[in-house]
This record gives structure tokens, sequence and C-alpha cells, in this order.
């Protein structure tokens, strides 16, 4: 039987790297796209060298899709990559716009070149429902985004459904709410967090500077949500789905079991509010419906909301401790 062949854009990044561990155990070959870069910034991925096959390409740029394509030959395409971080959209509107939107069309236009029978699986984000018009949020909620992140998330969507609806291409959008792993980036608050805890913890920091506490956000774990991914490819007809706990809870309760695992419970003195850390239009609750997806592929969330807080800070406390 012949090995599935499966192309990863953002391999570098959390999804990516979780992605490939997963995809390794059901025997695939991996090709993941990278940017060309002066230093290569592949920590998430340092224990997959040798193992899987990189490849240059970018999402602003045509040709290297086609040739990502011709090089791996894949059976899946698992379109992860994107300018993700949602406050940095506002600073960088217009690039946030070409590689997260635009950039799921050059894909999309470079399958439909190759003339291949390729699957594609579309990162989607829950921040496309933005101020949420229906709580919990299904594939049929109305998007309302309030970033441009989330606004070039929506086109991407749109643009994907719109390929597989003209072109018949197995194109499928995952709606994927907030998930967090030991591998997220430093820059996203739940990382903020996790690894200023441990600095505390270790004598190494006093307090961790944070922006809006009361937003709320359902949080699941990475390697829970690639599964669903790569279930979405493996059924019959391409569709749509909301990845999500159905649980939603505030940095604030973030913050609480956080510092709960370092034997702090008034952690007041420890956290700073700063006013640049405020988004220009706040997102004050993500909460999502999973259902469609455990009715079609029996999928359903295994580690809880305590037990991603607790890996994330035992994982920066070996990193700083070392």
């Amino acid at each position: 039987m012949e090995k599935k062949r499966a192309l990863i854009t953002g391999i570098n990044g959390m999804d990516g790297s979780h992605l490939a561990d997963f995809l390794l155990d059901k025997n695939y070959e991996i090709f993941g796209l990278e940017r060309r870069s002066s230093t290569k910034n592949r920590q998430n991925t340092a224990h997959l060298e040798g193992k899987i096959n990189f490849i240059v390409g970018d999402l602003t740029d045509q040709n290297s899709l086609i040739r990502s394509i011709r090089v791996s030959d894949p059976h899946e395409i698992y379109n992860l990559a994107a300018q993700s971080f949602v406050a940095e959209s506002w600073n960088t509107p217009e690039q946030t716009g070409d590689v997260t939107g635009l950039g799921t069309l050059r894909m999309l236009e470079a399958i439909r070149e190759s003339r291949k029978d390729i699957k594609i699986y579309q990162a989607c984000s829950s921040e496309m429902f933005g101020q949420m018009i229906e709580n919990p949020a299904k594939e049929t909620t109305p998007f309302n985004p309030r970033s441009p992140y989330g606004a070039a998330k929506v086109y991407s969507y749109y643009i994907t459904k719109n390929y597989r609806e003209s072109y018949g291409i197995f194109a499928t959008n995952g709606i994927l709410f907030n998930h967090e792993s030991e591998r997220r980036g430093h820059e996203f608050v739940t990382r903020k967090i996790s690894d200023g805890v441990a600095r505390i913890k270790l004598g190494l920091a006093n307090n961790i500077e944070l922006g809006n506490l009361e937003a709320r956000r359902d949080w699941g774990y990475a390697p829970d949500f690639v599964e669903a991914m790569w279930a979405m490819l493996q059924q019959p007809e391409p569709d749509d789905y909301v990845i999500a706990t159905g649980r939603d809870y505030s940095i604030r309760d973030f913050l609480d079991e956080a510092f709960r695992k370092i034997g702090i419970e008034d952690w007041s003195n420890h956290v700073v509010q700063k006013s640049e850390f405020f988004r220009p239009a706040e997102v004050d609750t993500l909460c999502g419906d999973y259902s469609k997806a455990k009715e079609k592929f029996n999928w359903e969330p295994k580690i809880s909301f305590k037990e991603i807080v607790s890996r994330m800070v035992e994982n920066d406390l070996r990193i700083l401790d070392r």
C-alpha cells in the first residue's frame, strides 16, 4: 500500500509540530513548509530532524507553493501557516491580510493548477465569531470578527468554501477555538503567563505584565485538536467543523491555576495590567459547540483546562531550571 504523503505549512509552529508527531505515528511521509530565514526557527521541530522533509516556501509567493506541491506530491495538505498573533494584526493589518487571507487563496490556486486529487485542511479560527452573536458558536453561527486577523480568517474560510463548491476540491475548514500546549509561542498570553509564573517561582522575576484579565476563552489542548484536523480529511465528503471544548474560562482563571501550581493563592501583587496590551476592539467571550465533530467522527477533547495549565507551567519550570 502506498505511503500517504502530507504537506504541512507552518510546520515549526505549535500545531504544525504536533500534527507532524501525530502523522508520523500513522506512518505518513511528511513535508514541512518553512519560510527562508538566516536562522532556522526549529525549536518545536528539533526532535523531527531526519524524520521529516523540510522545504522552503511562503504563502505570499505563489511559485513557491506550486513548487512545494510538485516536490512533495501530497495526498493531503494542512494549511496551518498564518500571521496568527491577533494583537500583532492591528500593527500589521496589510501583511496579516496578505498571509492569512490571500495566502489561503494562493494555496488553493496551486492545488487547482496541479490538477491532482489533493485534500486540503484550512485552519480557521474562533476569532471569526468575534463579538459572539450566539453562545456557544457552531458551524451555522454568523461571523462577526473584531480584528484584522479575524477578518482575514473569514476570507480564508469563504474562499476555501468557494473552491470546494466551484472546483470540486476536497477542502475543509476547521474552525478551531483556542488551544494551547507546552510549545505555544511566548508572545501569546497563555505562554506569557506560564513562563512568567515559572520565573517568579525561580526568583527570576517578580511580576507579569498583561492586558484584559476578564476575557474568556474556550481552551483545549493542541495535540487533541490536531487529531480532529486529520479526522476531517478522512471523511467521505468535505465539510466544515467547529473544534472546541464547550467550556470557557477567563484570563483570571488561567492565572489562578498557574499560580496555584507554584503555591500562590493571591497573585494580585504579581500581575500588572498595562494599557498597551489591550486590543483596540476586545472580544469578551469565545466558546464553541463541537457536537457536529462528535457526531460525524466521534471527536471529543481529552485534556482538561486545569491539566493544560499545569503541563505548561511544569514545562517552563523545567526549561528555566536547566
